[in-house]
């Protein structure tokens, strides 16, 4: 069973992302922290095999907390950010520290899956590799390869011809500066609502498009497009 530790500043948030961890096969929440320095300690008292790690905390930054478990000579867990920070200087804190993924809030069950299946695969790679021989290039080729997922194809039920059409319009936005909602995307395509944003949630799910919440007077957030260059 592979350990996960779930940090987040937001209660509500924690419990949402331990309940995702929770419902794949082989993995388990072995504590939640609201704070960087709650985090290290329950790295050093847990020592779990896997941090989920946000980046704003009430104390210090994530990436100060990434820092100080890699200069820590006892646990040394493997890591996935999951923020809403959007700068590249914080993406790029997060690459040279060592962490495996980065996925941007607000994501789906599907995609934080995705990363932790991505995740088991890797170790699974690592336990099969005999640790009494050097190993080949091409072992070494498919445990860095494993941290690269490809764009998974449309599920049943989207047809690949859409799915390429409503990449070119959200493309199109993208490229303009801007962003597409469903409705919007909907209009563009000729498709239903409905129909319209299971693509779009699809190239979020596969990493491919990113999505945003736009606040604004009463009622639901809208939620708003881009794709990933």
């Amino acid at each position: 069973m592979i350990r996960v530790l779930v940090v987040d500043d937001d209660f509500m948030v924690a419990k949402i992302h331990s309940g995702y961890v929770s419902r794949v096969a082989g993995f388990e929440v072995a504590g939640v922290a609201h704070t960087g320095a709650d985090a290290v300690r329950a790295v050093e008292n847990l020592r779990p095999d896997l941090v989920l790690l946000d980046i704003y905390l009430p104390d210090v930054d994530g990436l100060s907390v990434l820092r100080q478990l890699r200069a820590s000579s006892g646990a040394d867990p493997d890591v996935i950010v999951i923020t809403a920070a959007r700068d590249l200087d914080t993406v790029r804190g997060a690459i040279r520290g060592g962490a495996l993924h980065y996925l941007i809030k607000p994501f789906s069950y599907e995609a934080l899956r995705d990363r932790l299946e991505d995740f088991r695969a890797l170790h699974r790679k690592l336990s099969e590799l005999p640790g009494d021989s050097p190993a080949a290039q091409q072992d070494v080729d498919q445990l860095f390869g494993s941290r690269h997922r490809r764009a998974a194809p449309p599920p049943k039920g989207l047809a690949s011809e859409t799915a390429e059409i409503v990449e070119r319009i959200l493309r199109q936005a993208t490229a303009a500066g801007g962003d597409l909602s469903a409705a919007e995307c909907a209009d563009a395509t000729e498709l239903s609502r409905v129909s319209a944003r299971k693509y779009l949630e699809h190239f979020v799910d596969s990493g491919r498009a990113e999505v945003r919440l736009r606040y604004g007077g009463t009622g639901r957030p809208e939620r708003r497009y881009r794709w990933n260059s």
